[in-house]
This record gives structure tokens, C-alpha cells and sequence, in this order.
């Protein structure tokens, strides 16, 4: 039973994660105070990590997902046009819930 807790390639892959998040953080506080200007280009790869990362959380849900959750993220992507961030999510989340709840997904 414990073997399969603690499998030594899990634990490698956590480690290995951990250290690479550690230095990724410290490397880039070193270097940010390092500078006394931001370059443009770092500045620019700066502004396009939150779209990279919401991508990578979105794209996935969007081409796995079925017809439900696509509808889903349209319309949340409308109202988040007009509204702020929490209200996009809840109305998508509640209207995927609707849709599997009334069995139309």
C-alpha cells in the first residue's frame, strides 16, 4: 500500500518541479534587480505570459470538451466583454451546469 503512495518517480517529478519553480522565481527576482530599465523586448515577453498561460487553461476544455462546455465559453467570453472576471466565470460554469443538469449536453 505504501509503494503505491510514495512511487520514486512521482516524487522525482515533484521534486524536479519544485526546483525548477524555485530558480525560475529567484532567477528572474535576480535579474529584475539587476536592471535598471526593463528592456523592451523582456517587457513584451513579460505582457504575453498571461495570455500564454490562459490559453494553455482554455484551449484544452475547449477541443476536449463537448458541445456544452464550447457554448459555454462563448458566452462567457461575451459577457466577460462587458463584465469583470468572477461574473464571466459563473455564468459559464452555470451554464454548463444547466445544459447537463435539463440532459441538453
Amino acid at each position: 500500500m505504501m509503494d503505491a503512495l510514495f512511487d520514486p518517480q512521482t516524487l522525482c517529478i515533484i521534486i524536479a518541479g519544485a526546483i525548477a519553480t524555485y530558480l525560475t522565481r529567484v532567477g528572474g527576482y535576480v535579474l529584475m534587480v539587476r536592471m535598471k530599465t526593463i528592456p523592451p523586448r523582456v517587457e513584451a515577453g513579460l505582457n504575453a505570459v498571461p495570455v500564454a498561460v490562459l490559453t494553455t487553461l482554455v484551449a484544452p476544455a475547449f477541443f476536449e470538451g463537448g458541445y456544452e462546455v464550447k457554448l459555454a465559453m462563448v458566452f462567457a467570453l461575451v459577457i466577460g466583454l462587458r463584465f469583470p472576471g468572477l461574473i464571466m466565470l459563473i455564468s459559464g460554469w452555470a451554464l454548463v451546469v444547466a445544459m447537463r443538469y435539463f440532459s441538453i449536453a
